[in-house]
C-alpha cells in the first residue's frame, strides 16, 4: 500500500476531497494550486508548445522520475518487511530466549546469543559496534535487545545515563559521529554552471540558428575571403554564445537559492537531553547515544529503542506503507526515523543514525531534488504558447515573402542591384542570400515564442522566498507564494500568533482565597499545597532542570506548561525529587478535543487521579472542593457561580483560565491495578484545588498588521481554544473587534455553536464570524470549509498535529515554526519561523508581489512581442526587407526575456499593494490596464518605427548620403530607437496604473544595475561593435532623437492617464 494513502496527516488531492476550486475540463492550462491530478499535469506539458524542454521543465514535478521514485520506496519498505519476517522465523525456530545471553561486567556480550551469532564486540570506546545496533533496529529484533540486558544494558554500552542523556561537549560528540556516523545521508552534488549552459543550448531555435550561422560563416568565408567574409555567420554565433551565457547565469543563480532554500526545509530543530538538561539542536547533529523526548505531532529523528512512554502512537505509515498506529511499550520499543508521533509522549535512545537508518537509506536513494510548477506558471505556458503560435505564422509568413520576392528577382542589394537573377547568379550566392532570410525567419520565431515567460514566474519565486526568509517565513510550497496574494481572509491561532507566547501566572484562586502569585501560598493549608504541587509536577510534558550549583532553574515545553511549573517553583516545587518518589500509573496526554489532560499516580498508599485543563470545563467535572485549611466542601450552586464569575473576571482581563482537580481512589473499593498504561482515567466526581489566570500579552505591531490587512480587504478571523471572554478581550486588543461596538453571536461565536449547525446554516454563518472560542481543531476544519464553499480564499494558522486537516483543506496552509509539530508544519505551505501574526501579513505582500512583478514582466514582454513582429512583417510584405537583422533581434530578445525578467520580476513589494483588493482567483493575467498600456506602447513603437522605415531617409535628411550608407544609418537608428524604447518601457511596466514609474526605483538595486547594463552595452553595440550588428556610429544629435522618441511614450501614458482620472 502506497505511503500517501496509509497517514492520516498526508494531504489528500484536492478533487478527491471535494475541493471547491476545480478546474474546467476546457482549459488545459488551468490547474487547482495543491496536488494536481497526474493526468492534469500531462495534459498542459503535452499542449505547449516549448522550444527547450530542459529548461522549461527544470522547476517541474518530472512525471518519470516521481514514478521511479515510488518503484524505489517500495522496493525498501518490501525489503525491509521480508527482512523482519524472515528474522522472526528463524528466531523462532532457533528458540532463543533472553536467558541465552551472557554480559560480563562491563556490559559486553560474552558469548555468542544475538541473532546472528554476532558478538557485541566493543569499538572504540563504546561497548557495541554500529553494524550491530543497525541490524538490530532495523530488524526490530527484540530477542537481541533483550540480549543486550534491555533498553539499560544498551545505553551502559553506548556510555548514555537514560535520565541526563550524555554529556555533548564536542569530544564526545565527533567520538560518536566517527563509532556510528553521522545523522546525514548522500546527496545529488549541485548541477555545476556548465550543466546550466549545456541546457541552454539545446533550445530549438538556437540550435537552427547556430546551423544557419555556420553555413553563412563556411559561405562568406569562401566567397568574400577570410577577412570580410566571416562577420555575418560569426557575428549570428557570438550573439548566441552571449545569449546562451547570460541565460545559464541567470539559471545558476536561480538554483542556488532554491537549494539553500530545500536545505533550510531539511533543517528540522529539537529538544535532546544532553548533560540532564533539555537542549535544541538540528537534527543534523543528533548523534547515537542521545536520548530524545517525544511529544505528539513530532517527527522521530533516527532509528532509536523507546527508554519510557505513555500512551505513545506512531503513524509508520510513512516507512510501512500501513495506514495502522502503532502503540509502542515495552514490548514494542522499536522506533523508526521519518516517523510521526500520532499520540502520547515519551523518550527514546537513539540507535542509529543517517544512513545506517531505513529511513536515510530511503532519502539517500530518492534524494533527487522535487520539482513542482505552480498555477501561475502553468497558465503563462498557455500564454507562450499562443504568443510562440502566432509568432510561428508571423516568422513563416516573412519566410515565405521574403524567399518570393528574393527568387523573383525584386530583392535588392544596398547599391541598388537586384540579389538574384535566374540563370545568372550562381548557387553559392543564391543559397547565402536564402539562408540570411532563413536566419532572420528563425530569429523571429526566438522574440516571437517567450521562453522566459513561464521562467519568469521562478525566478520572480526564487527571489521573493529568498526575501521571505528574511521575513521569517519559510515557503515548503512554491504555489502557496502566489495563492496567498487571492487571500480574502486569514484564520488565525492566538496564542502565539496574535500574543507573545511569553506566559506567565498572574492571578490565583486556591481553597477559595485570591492569592497573590508574587507570595506564594502562605495563606492555606500544607494539605492543598502539596496536592497543588503533585498535579503541576506529573500532570505535564515540560521539566525542570535544577543546577547543582543552585543557580536559577531551567524550564521547558510549552509556554503554558513552563507558566504553571513557574508558578509551581515558587510554591516550593521539588519537581526531581517528586517524580523520582512517585510513579505514574497511567497518562492522559491533554488532548485538544477535551481540552484537558490527565494523569494518574501512587501516592504512597493512594492513588490520585490529577486533571488539568479548561477552567470553566474541569470545574463541571467538580463535585467538591479544598478549603484554605484542605478540607473537603461541597460544590454548591453558589459556590459554582463564585468559581465562574472569578474565571470571567480573569477571561475579561484576557488572563487563560486554567483549573486544577483531583479525584482520590480509594485503595479498597478500587485496586490501583485498575489503574494502568492505557486505560481510561475517572473524569467525574472531581475535587477542584484552584484556578489561574495566565497573560499572554499581546504582540507588538499585531494591531498594525490586522488593520493593514483590513485596508487590503481581507478579514481576519480569531480561531482559539480559549473561552469567549479571553478571546473577546485579546480580539478587542488587536483591533479584530471594535471596542466601541457590541458583539454578538455570530460575530462571536463558541466552537461547539458553530458545529450544532446544519451545514447551510453554518456557510450564511461563517461570513459573519469575526472570533469563535472554545473551538476544537474539527471547528476550524469546518470553518474553512464553510468559508471555501462560500468562495473564499482561505488562509489558516496552526500549530498542533490536530491542526493538519485544517491546514491541508485551506488554500494556504501557514504553520508555526517555533511551538508548530513536526507534523503541523508537513501540512502546510508556507512555516512562519517567529510564530508572529506580522510576518503573516508580509506574505500576504510576497504575495501580491509576485503577482504583481509577473503582470508587469508580462506587458514588457508582450509589448516588445507585438511590436517586433509588426515592424518585421510589415517590412517584409511592403519592402522586402526586415529593419532588424538576426544579431540585432538576438540582442532585443535578451533585453526582452532574460535581463527584463531580472529587472521587472525582482521588484520589492510596496505599500500601494497593501490598498488593493485581493487579486480573484479567476482574474486574467492581462487586465484592461495592462491591455491598454500595452496597446498604447506597442502602437506608437509600430507607428513610429515604421515611419522611420519607409519616411527615414528624408526625416533623418539622409538623401544626399550614398544609398548604402544612407540605408545603414536609417537601419542603425531604428534599431537604436526600438531598443531604447524597450529601455524606457521597462520604466512604464514597473507601476503600470501609477503616474510616477519612477518612485522606489532606488530600492531595487538589481533593476538599476540592468537598466544601466542594458544602456551602456547598446552605447558599445552603436559605437563600437557595428561589424557584428551591421550598425555604424549615430551622431550626438541622433542620439538624442533616439531619446526623445523612446521617452515621449512616458509623457503620453502621463496624458492618457491623467485625462481618464480626470
Amino acid at each position: 500500500m502506497d505511503a500517501d494513502r496509509g497517514s492520516p496527516y498526508v494531504r489528500r488531492r484536492d478533487i478527491e476531497a471535494g475541493a471547491v476550486d476545480e478546474v474546467s475540463d476546457e482549459d488545459a492550462f488551468d490547474i487547482p494550486p495543491k496536488n494536481a491530478p497526474v493526468e492534469r499535469l500531462q495534459r498542459w506539458r503535452q499542449a505547449a508548445l516549448v522550444l527547450n524542454a530542459s529548461r522549461r521543465f527544470r522547476y517541474t514535478l518530472d512525471l518519470k522520475k516521481e514514478e521511479e521514485r515510488e518503484e524505489i520506496r517500495r522496493k525498501i519498505r518490501a525489503h525491509a518487511q521480508v527482512i523482519r519476517a524472515a528474522f522472526l522465523f528463524k528466531a523462532a525456530g532457533e528458540g532463543k530466549f533472553p536467558g541465552d545471553f551472557v554480559f560480563n561486567e562491563a556490559g559486553v556480550q560474552a558469548s555468542p546469543g544475538t541473532s546472528g551469532g554476532t558478538v557485541a564486540v566493543p569499538v572504540g570506546d563504546y561497548g557495541i559496534a554500529a553494524e550491530l545496533l543497525t541490524s538490530m533496529t532495523r530488524d526490530q529484533d527484540i530477542s537481541a535487545l533483550q540480549g543486550y540486558g534491555g533498553v539499560k544494558g544498551l545505553s551502559n554500552m553506548l556510555k548514555t545515563n537514560i535520565d541526563k542523556g550524555i554529556g555533548g561537549d564536542d569530544a564526545e560528540l565527533h567520538s560518536r559521529r566517527d563509532a556510528f556516523g553521522a545523522n546525514t545521508y548522500p546527496r545529488r552534488k549541485r548541477r555545476s554552471f556548465w550543466m546550466f549552459v549545456w541546457d541552454a543550448w539545446q533550445d530549438k531555435t538556437l540550435i537552427i540558428l547556430m546551423v544557419a550561422a555556420v553555413v553563412s560563416l563556411v559561405l562568406g568565408i569562401k566567397t568574400e575571403g577570410l577577412k570580410e567574409g566571416w562577420y555575418d555567420g560569426g557575428s549570428i554565433l557570438l550573439a548566441v554564445i552571449i545569449v546562451v551565457v547570460v541565460t545559464a547565469s541567470s539559471d545558476y543563480k536561480q538554483s542556488l537559492q532554491f537549494q539553500t532554500l530545500n536545505e533550510e526545509k531539511q533543517n528540522i530543530h529539537l529538544e535532546v537531553i544532553r548533560g540532564g538538561r533539555r537542549v535544541e539542536v538540528s537534527i543534523f547533529d543528533l548523534v547515537v547515544g542521545d536520548v530524545v523526548p517525544l511529544n505528539i505531532g513530532d517527527q522521530v529523528p533516527a532509528d532509536g529503542i523507546l527508554i519510557n512512554g505513555h500512551s505513545l502512537s506512531i503513524d509508520e505509515s510513512s516507512m510501512t506503507g500501513e495506514s495502522k498506529i502503532v502503540r509502542k511499550d515495552q514490548k514494542a520499543p522499536f522506533l523508526m526515523s521519518g516517523c510521526k508521533v500520532a499520540d502520547g509522549y515519551g523518550s527514546m535512545l537513539v540507535t542509529a543514525v543517517g544512513i545506517n537508518t531505513e529511513w536515510g537509506l530511503l532519502m539517500a536513494t530518492i534524494s533527487e531534488d522535487n520539482g513542482e510548477e505552480t498555477p501561475l506558471q502553468v497558465r503563462l505556458n498557455g500564454v507562450a504558447t499562443l504568443i510562440g503560435q502566432v509568432g510561428l505564422l508571423v516568422a513563416f509568413a516573412v519566410l515565405f515573402v521574403l524567399w518570393t520576392r528574393f527568387f523573383s528577382g525584386h530583392t535588392e542589394n544596398p547599391d541598388g542591384t537586384v540579389q538574384f537573377k535566374p540563370g545568372k547568379t550562381s548557387a553559392k550566392t543564391a543559397f547565402n542570400g536564402a539562408i540570411k532570410f532563413f536566419t532572420v525567419a528563425v530569429t523571429i520565431v526566438v522574440v516571437a515564442v517567450p521562453e522566459g515567460l513561464p521562467l519568469a514566474v521562478t525566478l520572480t519565486l526564487a527571489y521573493s522566498m529568498k526575501k521571505m526568509m528574511a521575513d521569517k517565513a519559510l515557503v515548503r510550497r512554491l504555489s502557496a507564494c502566489e495563492t496567498m496574494g487571492s487571500a480574502t481572509t486569514i484564520c488565525s491561532d492566538k496564542t502565539g500568533t496574535l500574543t507573545m507566547n511569553q506566559m506567565t501566572v498572574t492571578e490565583a484562586h486556591v481553597g477559595g482565597v485570591r492569592l497573590d502569585t508574587s507570595h506564594g501560598v502562605k495563606q492555606v493549608s500544607s494539605i492543598l499545597t502539596s496536592l497543588l504541587i503533585e498535579g503541576i509536577a506529573l500532570n505535564t510534558t515540560g521539566s525542570v532542570f535544577e543546577p547543582e550549583s543552585g543557580g536559577v532553574s531551567e524550564i521547558t515545553g510549552s509556554p503554558t506548561e513552563k507558566a504553571i511549573l513557574s508558578w509551581g517553583c515558587q510554591l516550593g516545587m521539588k519537581f526531581v525529587e517528586i517524580r523520582s518518589k512517585i510513579a505514574v500509573l497511567s497518562v492522559f496526554p491533554f488532548n485538544s478535543e477535551k481540552k484537558r489532560g490527565g494523569v494518574a499516580v501512587q501516592s504512597m498508599s493512594e492513588v490520585h487521579v490529577h486533571w488539568k485543563g479548561a477552567a470553566e470545563l474541569i470545574l463541571a467535572s467538580c463535585t467538591s472542593w479544598l478549603d484554605a485549611d484542605g478540607l473537603p466542601q461541597e460544590l454548591t450552586s453558589d459556590k459554582v457561580d463564585e468559581f465562574k464569575k472569578s474565571i470571567e473576571t480573569m477571561a475579561a482581563g484576557s488572563l487563560r483560565c486554567v483549573a486544577f482537580a483531583y479525584r482520590r481512589y480509594d485503595p479498597v473499593d478500587n485496586p490501583s491495578q485498575e489503574i494502568r498504561e492505557g486505560s481510561d482515567l475517572p473524569e467525574d466526581k472531581l475535587t477542584l484545588l484552584g484556578i489561574v489566570g495566565i497573560k499572554d500579552p499581546c504582540r507588538d505591531g499585531v494591531k498594525e498588521a490586522v488593520e493593514i490587512c483590513i485596508k487590503a480587504g481581507v478579514k481576519v478571523r480569531m480561531v482559539t481554544g480559549d473561552n469567549l471572554q479571553t478571546a473577546k478581550a485579546i480580539a478587542m486588543e488587536c483591533g479584530i473587534l471594535d471596542p466601541n461596538s457590541s458583539v454578538a453571536e455570530p460575530t462571536i461565536i463558541e466552537g461547539k455553536t458553530f458545529r450544532a449547525y446544519s451545514e447551510k446554516l453554518r456557510e450564511e454563518v461563517a461570513e459573519q464570524i469575526s472570533v469563535m472560542g472554545r473551538s476544537s481543531p474539527n471547528d476550524k476544519l469546518l470553518l474553512v470549509q464553510a468559508l471555501r464553499k462560500r468562495g473564499h480564499v482561505v488562509a489558516v494558522t496552526g500549530d498542533g498535529t490536530n491542526d493538519a486537516p485544517a491546514l491541508h483543506e485551506a488554500d494556504i496552509g501557514l504553520s508555526m515554526g517555533i511551538q508548530g509539530t513536526e507534523v503541523a508544519k508537513e501540512s502546510s505551505d508556507i512555516i512562519i519561523l517567529d510564530d508572529n501574526f506580522a510576518s503573516v501579513v508580509k506574505v500576504v505582500r510576497w504575495g501580491r508581489s509576485v503577482y504583481a512583478n509577473i503582470q508587469k514582466f508580462i506587458q514588457f514582454q508582450l509589448t516588445v512581442n507585438v511590436a517586433a513582429l509588426i515592424i518585421n512583417v510589415v517590412a517584409a510584405i511592403s519592402a522586402g526587407e526586415v529593419p532588424l537583422n538576426a544579431v540585432q533581434l538576438l540582442w532585443v530578445n535578451l533585453i526582452m526575456d532574460t535581463l527584463g525578467a531580472l529587472a521587472l520580476a525582482t521588484e520589492p513589494p510596496t505599500d500601494q499593494l497593501m490598498k488593493r483588493s485581493p487579486v480573484g482567483r479567476k482574474e486574467p493575467l492581462i487586465t484592461n490596464i495592462m491591455w491598454r498600456n500595452l496597446i498604447i506602447q506597442a502602437l506608437y513603437q509600430v507607428i513610429i518605427l515604421l515611419v522611420l522605415n519607409f519616411s527615414g531617409k528624408s526625416i533623418l535628411h539622409l538623401k544626399h548620403e550614398t544609398r548604402v550608407h544612407a540605408d545603414k544609418v536609417k537601419n542603425t537608428f531604428i534599431f537604436n530607437t526600438f531598443v531604447l524604447c524597450q529601455i524606457f518601457n521597462e520604466f512604464n511596466a514597473r507601476k503600470p496604473d501609477e503616474k510616477n514609474v519612477f518612485a522606489g526605483m532606488t530600492k531595487n538595486r538589481l533593476f538599476m544595475g540592468i537598466v544601466g547594463i542594458t544602456t551602456i552595452l547598446q552605447i558599445l553595440i552603436i559605437e563600437f561593435l557595428g561589424k557584428f550588428t551591421s550598425t555604424v556610429r549615430l551622431n550626438w544629435k541622433m542620439w538624442l532623437v533616439s531619446v526623445a522618441i523612446a521617452s515621449v511614450r512616458y509623457v503620453l501614458l502621463l496624458i492618457f492617464l491623467t485625462f481618464r482620472q480626470s
